[in-house]
């Protein structure tokens, strides 16, 4: 298999898609889309241009094979948001310790 047909994988099992679900997309046989998977069946630019726009992408980074520094950017974003949503979470925790402290003082209040 080639670099372009693991990178159309990858990009087709990314979105959960079946051979057949490409293939329709795309209006080919299945057997014509494996073959591209594959790397039986070269690939013309016009299929290219068909291939990336169904992942959103544009060709070049349908053709790159060297996307670390874009990993790397999406790894930083999820460490980022992580952080971020833990910082939420301990907000929640802490906002939701006073409603309970203002509802037992409420309520001690109410008793006597």
């Amino acid at each position: 298999m080639n670099a372009l047909g693991k990178k159309i994988r990858l990009l087709r099992h990314q979105r959960g898609w079946s051979q057949e679900d490409v293939a329709k997309r795309l209006d080919i046989s299945i057997p014509a889309f494996s073959k591209i998977e594959t790397g039986i069946t070269d690939v013309n630019l016009s299929r290219l241009d068909q291939i990336s726009r169904l992942f959103g992408l544009t060709i070049v980074q349908l053709l790159s094979t060297n996307d670390s520094e874009e990993e790397k950017k999406h790894v930083s974003e999820v460490t980022l948001l992580k952080k971020k949503l833990q910082e939420r979470e301990a907000e929640v925790i802490e906002l939701q310790k006073k409603v309970i402290e203002l509802y037992e003082l409420l309520h001690r209040k109410s008793a006597n």
